[in-house]
């Protein structure tokens, strides 16, 4: 998770140094999950994500390993897709 952590994180970096206004559940949440204990299960975050979402003009998946299988990214691709958001999948 860490890893991931670090690799979105840079990501993001990149895109707001390119002038792209960026928001990033686990850039932006995970180290406030770490502080206080909050759980890491998408039941959890469920509600927040949604939110989240229904304020975003695009929706952007960074393929890192695990992708795939990640319950949040499914379900935030569900979410989107609902919303009539696009997806655009980006490689690291």
């Amino acid at each position: 998770m860490e890893q991931r952590f670090d690799l979105v994180c840079r990501k993001a970096g990149e895109l707001m140094n390119a002038g792209e206004v960026v928001y990033s559940p686990i850039a932006h949440c995970h180290p406030i999950a770490v502080r206080v204990g909050l759980p890491r299960n998408w039941e959890f975050w469920h509600k927040f994500d949604g939110e989240m979402l229904r304020c975003a003009s695009e929706v952007r998946i960074l393929r890192l390993p695990g992708w795939e299988t990640s319950a949040g990214v499914k379900a935030e691709r569900v979410i989107a897709q609902e919303l009539g958001i696009p997806i655009k999948e980006i490689d690291p």
